[in-house]
């Protein structure tokens, strides 16, 4: 009777938390999305009007005309009016209102990803505090769906940014998508190769765990096989995965370098430029987190003279992983509004830039430089918060389906290789098709269960998560090095 309680309670909690989102799809007005949180702390530069350009230049002319008329072979020409570029131009700045980002390139994308993120990280945290307080044996996890969801999510969002990039014929965006790609795939290949001595991924140990379980999985069923898929085959697909994922980050991390600088200029606060560089550095410290010579084995096993005294078990230190992976995941998100500042302070910049060259500028062309910053913010936003959402769902779904806890001296105990338990109240009639229709479909899922393990999580997740990190941190050195001095020569 507990337990039936305790399930119907858990099926209440995301039948509210389906009610409270279609309530958000319904009124988009009274959603919980991120512009509401920062656009109180942003500003961004409004492009000034050709009456303002036309006083400021000394050619204010009567009649509000927009174009001078001449004649040529007996036509009409319409020019547009010029001003020098070296201009006496100050741009006026304004508080982003909510109103201001309806007409926003990417807003409609910007507001589902933000407002399913968190929905689906509600659902996620409620979910825990019921297996933790319940502890449940042999009930299905509903928050990894959720995960699942916001995981397909972001890669259609960033495959949407990438093929917008991949369009462009001018700029060379086509050709540097194309030449991270192959790169990261040739990573992914020379990182898959390297013992589990130097990268503790588990991804060996997951492998071999899944194709013995197939295979008396199919033995069971009455097939003979020799296993589902070859370890080269294996590792082929998943490099594949590895490309486009580097490919769909590489304009992230690019843009994510360029803020970063932008930022510590605007921030002279010590406080402030120490978390952006850790903020900067944060997918190196999770890249390390996995590198065993330098992370576990010399926190698990230092060596204090001539005896090595290990300072935690291996489950401690697992849970730790996860843990610095939130705090580095807060601490980026926690950062944003100074990245966005960053970036809409580029219009100013951009208008600088533009007093010290010689000649002249169509007013047109100075409006859509100044209006093009604002344009695309939340292009920008979502270059920056996706590659945090999908690093933040792929680390919770590691803790969920590779069997780790939260605690910091965690248990034998995991709710994901649980056996389940058959002791219960007996049904009545109507309830008896339905107890036999869900012991099938138990049945069914514990065969699947003893073929995807969670040690095959363990491995596979372990690896996605920190080949994200590895994504990040080498496309954003690359555009560090680009900015900081290829530009700048």
């Amino acid at each position: 009777m507990k337990f039936k309680k305790y399930q119907e309670f858990s099926c209440h909690i995301h039948i509210y938390m389906y009610m409270a989102y279609t309530f958000n799809l319904c009124y988009p007005s009274k959603t919980f999305s991120l512009q509401g949180v920062i656009s109180v702390h942003l500003r961004w530069y409004q492009h000034p009007t050709e009456d303002e350009l036309r006083s400021l230049a000394g050619k204010h002319q009567k009649g509000g005309k927009n174009k001078k008329e001449r004649k040529n072979n007996g036509h009409i020409e319409n020019k547009p009016l010029t001003i020098p570029k070296d201009i006496d131009l100050q741009l006026e700045t304004k508080c982003i209102a909510e109103v201001d980002t309806l007409a926003l390139h990417y807003f409609p994308e910007f507001q589902w990803l933000v407002d399913f993120t968190v929905a689906a990280t509600a659902v996620y945290l409620i979910t825990e505090l019921y297996f933790c307080l319940a502890e449940p044996s042999g009930e299905m996890n509903i928050s990894v769906v959720w995960s699942l969801l916001v995981l397909a999510f972001v890669v259609k969002i960033l495959f949407s940014l990438t093929a917008h990039y991949f369009r462009l014929e001018e700029g060379g965006e086509r050709s540097l998508c194309i030449t991270f790609a192959a790169f990261f795939f040739v990573k992914a290949m020379a990182i898959l190769i390297v013992t589990e001595n130097y990268l503790e991924f588990g991804l060996e140990t997951g492998f071999t765990n899944f194709s013995e379980s197939a295979m008396r999985f199919l033995e069971n069923q009455g097939l003979e096989s020799q296993g589902p898929i070859s370890k080269l085959t294996f590792k082929l697909f998943l490099a594949l995965l590895c490309s486009l994922i580097g490919a769909f980050l590489t304009f992230p991390g690019l843009r994510l370098a360029q803020m970063h600088l932008d930022a510590l200029t605007l921030n002279t606060g010590r406080v402030t430029q120490t978390l952006l560089h850790i903020n900067f550095l944060a997918p190196l410290i999770m890249v390390l987190l996995w590198v065993k010579p330098i992370t576990k084995d010399y926190i698990m096993n230092p060596t204090l003279g001539k005896e090595s005294v290990p300072l935690m078990s291996e489950k401690t230190y697992d849970t730790l992983r996860l843990w610095a992976i939130l705090l580095l995941c807060a601490l980026r998100l926690a950062m944003v509004r100074h990245h966005l500042q960053a970036y809409l302070n580029l219009a100013q910049k951009g208008v600088e830039q533009m007093k010290k060259e010689a000649g002249r500028i169509s007013t047109m062309d100075l409006q859509k430089m100044v209006a093009r910053v604002f344009y695309y913010l939340c292009v920008i936003a979502l270059q920056y918060v996706a590659p945090l959402v999908m690093l933040l769902h792929t680390t919770l779904l590691l803790k969920t389906l590779g069997g780790y806890s939260w605690g910091i001296y965690p248990d034998d105990g995991s709710p994901c290789v649980a056996n389940e338990d058959s002791h219960g109240e007996t049904p009545g009639q109507g309830e008896a098709r339905v107890a036999h229709t869900t012991a099938q479909l138990t049945v069914a899922l514990g065969g699947l269960r003893t073929v995807f393990t969670p040690l095959l999580f363990r491995g596979l997740l372990s690896f996605l998560a920190w080949w994200i990190a590895a994504c990040l941190f080498s496309t954003s050195l690359f555009g560090l090095f680009y900015h900081q001095y290829l530009m700048a020569a």
